[in-house]
């Protein structure tokens, strides 16, 4: 089954597909945290289907958070507070007419969720933050459970200086490899 990106790009898409697709030997879940509509939670969904895993999404269905200063570019201007907004019913719904199990969606903003809010054990982990706040709030959520491939889009993108500032931050305290393909970095325990 085809499905269109529209916000991340096809070679970044196949990537995270082919990143998830070596995970699904490993015990755990997978999250995506930051779906907007859907686009790639609809792929991991098709890719899981038949498989013990479970794919958890997060958004705020709210659009994007307001920026803070450690996301300001000029080259990021059209990135508001509000825009990429949809509902977690519209997600919802493109599940069901594709046929696929509805994932676990949880409507949060990401400093709202508790570690409760996400499966015990993590083996791939897609995040599509957008901004500083949003992206460290993922890693620091997850750091504790996963155990196998973060994928941090936008990690190289101009116009989101935020995301790159997060990861970079977070990993100074960790001891992850890395290596970036396109706009994403790609960590691994």
């Amino acid at each position: 089954m085809a499905f269109r990106n529209d916000q991340v790009s096809e070679l970044e898409t196949s990537k995270i597909l082919e990143l998830a697709r070596k995970c699904l030997g490993s015990s755990g879940d997978f999250v995506e945290l930051g779906c907007y509509k859907g686009d790639t939670s609809l792929l991991l969904a098709e890719m899981l289907k038949g498989t013990d895993h479970i794919l958890y999404i997060y958004d705020s269905f709210e659009g994007l958070p307001e920026k803070s200063e450690k996301d300001k570019s000029l080259l990021g201007e059209n990135f508001k507070g509000g825009e990429l907004y949809v509902t977690k019913r519209e997600v919802k719904e493109r599940f069901l007419r594709a046929g696929l199990p509805v994932p676990v969606i949880k409507k949060a903003w990401f400093n709202e969720l508790k570690d409760e809010d996400l499966p015990e054990k993590i083996c791939f982990a897609f995040l599509d933050g957008d901004f500083y706040e949003s992206i460290i709030d993922s890693l620091k959520l997850i750091e504790n459970k996963i155990h196998g491939t973060i994928v941090v889009h936008d990690y190289l993108n101009p116009a989101l200086p935020g995301v790159k500032k997060a990861v970079d931050e977070w990993l100074s305290k960790e001891n992850k490899k890395t290596k970036t393909y396109k706009s994403m970095i790609i960590i691994d325990d």
